[in-house]
């Protein structure tokens, strides 16, 4: 399957904001719903979204997460239980934004970028809204990386469900942060492979894997980079859903995205100078190749020369005309000079370091 490196959007220019659009490939919504507390959590894995309003207030955070999003009927009734924005919905279901961080009455809303053994470097969509009780997450399809996150609230490791609904925005920030990483790691020892290779046996090939890593270094470049704003704005702005515990934690996400930054900007200028080496290293090749048959046809030169000259069949009778044709050793004496002259040519370019050998 082809990727897509520019996206179309589905909304027709002059649509009126907050207008959902159905998008035929999207994955079928599915629900989830954690409620937890200090010391009691409860989790529904298929919850409907009738059942989702009723469990707010059960416990101190309910963390909803909406996967897929075929069923624009349920996202919409489940984002009015919480009070989200319209305007939050529509970029929730548009899955081509921008990472950012907004404000709104309420909660905040953020979307950010993930990677999972399936999205490749391209990624996929989160969009979360944190209020002062509760946590929602849209997800493009099922599957995510935030596993560890759920372990944690099951088992109560960590900080997770001593804190509010905040800190769960950031451990799910955190997570998306982090499953970068392992991709990046991956590519660079792909890097390192591809930079032995071009310098000691160059492919055509190698110039086709060298532009598949510049294309997955920039789709991450283009999540990575408007998420380090995302999580600057977090920090910058003041949001009442957010506690400045909370906001220390953050910095350390913003920390690890600009790490990440910079490992992404480091390989592609290792990918792009790749090309360059390439090109180098045929160009070399080419000389070397362009000198070996210039030494050759300067060596055949003047044996063709000689050979076409004893090609001329003049008649013998006469003195003038090639008197050695008539010797007893012309052919070995020509052959002789052929080979002599050969063999001086080929030492003449020795002596001058064309052949390996010490410059004079």
């Amino acid at each position: 399957m082809k990727r897509r490196l520019f996206l179309k959007r589905r909304t027709k220019p002059g649509a009126a904001p907050g207008l959902l659009i159905v998008d035929p490939t999207a994955a079928a919504t599915g629900i989830t719903a954690i409620a937890y507390g200090p010391d009691r959590l409860e989790e529904i894995p298929a919850c409907p979204s009738a059942r989702v309003a009723n469990l707010r207030g059960s416990r101190a955070v309910l963390w909803v997460d909406i996967a897929g999003l075929a069923d624009h009927a349920a996202i919409s009734e489940v984002a009015t239980a919480f009070g989200v924005h319209p305007l939050a919905v529509e970029d929730a279901v548009n899955t081509h934004q921008r990472p950012k961080a907004e404000s709104y009455d309420g909660h905040v809303f953020v979307v950010f970028r993930m990677l999972t053994a399936e999205s490749g470097a391209e990624g996929e969509q989160v969009a979360m809204a944190v209020g002062r009780d509760f946590v929602l997450t849209f997800q493009e399809r099922p599957g995510d990386c935030f596993e560890p996150v759920r372990e944690r609230l099951r088992h109560g490791k960590g900080r997770v469900r001593q804190l509010g609904p905040d800190y769960l925005g950031y451990a799910l920030i955190d997570a998306a942060v982090d499953s970068y990483f392992p991709y990046l790691e991956t590519l660079g020892e792909e890097i390192e492979d591809l930079e032995d290779m071009v310098v000691k046996d160059p492919e055509p090939g190698h110039v086709e894997r060298v532009h598949r890593v510049k294309r997955d270094l920039l789709s991450l470049r283009r999540a990575v980079w408007p998420m380090r704003e995302m999580l600057n704005a977090l920090l910058r702005d003041e949001h009442e859903e957010i506690s400045a515990t909370t906001r220390t934690y953050l910095r350390d996400a913003y920390d690890h995205a600009i790490q990440l930054m910079d490992m992404v900007e480091t390989y592609r200028e290792i990918a792009t100078s790749l090309l360059d080496v390439y090109l180098s290293s045929q160009s070399a090749r080419m000389n070397e190749i362009m000198k070996v048959l210039t030494i050759i046809s300067t060596i055949f030169i003047p044996l063709g020369f000689i050979a076409s000259l004893y090609g001329m069949n003049f008649d013998t009778s006469s003195p003038w005309n090639m008197p050695e044709l008539a010797w007893r050793f012309g052919y070995p004496a020509v052959l002789g000079l052929m080979a002599a002259i050969a063999f001086g040519l080929l030492w003449s370019f020795f002596r001058r370091g064309w052949l390996g050998g010490d410059r004079d």
